[in-house]
């Protein structure tokens, strides 16, 4: 059978390792094992979501508002912007899907780092598009101001900050770049990880509303898998000019939101104390890992999400510590696949990490 070309060159994204699998392989007891390889919220999601959802759940067997007009409505009043301004996505990556399938095809261009979230290449490749990306891992501003000045491109992605390093450029210096960039040519600021972002430093902040009124030819992209804690529920939204939304609209199949995923999503936008004591703690920890790796004399990569980047240089292999950290329970993710030798940590809570330093500890003495 024959399949659309296109495809030959496209690789399936490889999710971080779910728990049951690890149970399988190892044999080893569900409770023993610490997953920090997905950068979800560690601490769970919010009671109140918890409660919501029970309530809820005797609905199950309905239709979800197609609408989703009180999602819409709440994040409207979140970022101060009109409900025409949003789109709802299982997960941000469907709109970044809807992003790629309405601006690109077999003779467009897409630009993005070297090392981002796979996804942006994936669905590029899906529909043909040439991808251009820069040298270097981090995001370097002035190889995509060369880069799109010599080849122009379609769709350029900027994952703010940048998923799987954690880096974070400076809003200044990006609004600098965008006012070079032709309005026909769509940007995507992936916003996954901007809460953790703004709340470590206020320079890193991308503010929905301010970043379409000056520039209409943005989409800015947001999750509830991460800081809200609700990665299993699946919902993702962009916020972007009546024009883009109309647009990507005609890409939405419809009910593309569960019924219990728009309630969980509606309820975590009130429970913001809780989201910001996450955040709190996240930070707290992740100085431990900082400490960790200056003691073992390895880099990291400052880090403005929910994960930190650990790179060994020439002194380990990524992909062997990955290995044993799997086979005693610890689940993170091997880089090595990016071409980057180092591992990305999701900052667990505190006695997660506490294990976590501790089974290292072993593995990195074994492989002197």
């Amino acid at each position: 059978m024959e399949f659309n070309k296109v495809l030959e060159n496209v690789t399936t994204y490889e999710a971080g390792k779910p728990i049951e699998l690890v149970v399988r392989e190892y044999g080893i007891d569900p409770k023993d094992i610490i997953k920090l390889a997905s950068n979800e919220n560690p601490y769970g999601t919010s009671p109140r979501v918890q409660e919501k959802i029970q309530e809820l759940s005797k609905n199950m067997f309905i239709y979800p508002d197609d609408s989703m007009f009180e999602l819409k409505e709440a994040l409207a009043t979140k970022f101060d912007v009109n409900e025409s301004n949003i789109i709802i996505g299982s997960g941000s990556d469907q709109i970044l899907e809807f992003c790629v399938h309405a601006k690109c095809n077999e003779n467009s261009k897409m630009l993005m780092s070297k090392t981002t979230f796979a996804m942006y290449e994936i669905y590029g490749k899906q529909t043909g598009s040439q991808i251009l990306k820069t040298k270097d891992d981090e995001h370097n501003l002035e190889q995509f101001s060369a880069m799109y000045q010599e080849h122009g491109a379609d769709i350029i992605f900027l994952c703010l900050p940048n998923n799987p390093l954690g880096e974070c450029l400076d809003k200044e210096d990006v609004y600098k770049f965008l006012e070079t960039i032709s309005k026909d040519t769509l940007v995507v600021i992936d916003g996954a990880y901007q809460e953790y972002a703004s709340f470590k430093d206020e320079k890193k902040k991308i503010d929905a509303k301010d970043l379409i009124n000056k520039f209409p030819n943005c989409i800015y992209l947001g999750t509830f898998s991460k800081a809200y804690a609700l990665g299993g529920m699946r919902v993702g939204y962009g916020v972007a000019n009546e024009e883009i939304i109309k647009t990507l609209y005609k890409l939405r199949a419809p009910f593309n939101i569960t019924t219990l995923s728009l309630a969980a999503a509606i309820e975590a936008l009130k429970d913001e104390e809780f989201v910001q004591s996450c955040i709190a703690l996240n930070f707290e920890e992740m100085k431990r890992y900082e400490e960790y790796a200056k003691q073992k004399g390895f880099d990291y990569i400052d880090s403005y999400t929910n994960f930190i980047t650990l790179k060994f240089g020439d002194k380990y292999s990524s992909k062997l510590i990955a290995t044993q950290l799997l086979k005693r329970g610890v689940i993170v993710r091997d880089l090595t696949g990016y071409g980057v030798n180092a591992i990305r940590i999701t900052i667990g809570s505190q006695s997660q990490n506490t294990k976590v330093f501790s089974i290292l500890d072993e593995v990195l003495e074994e492989n002197k």
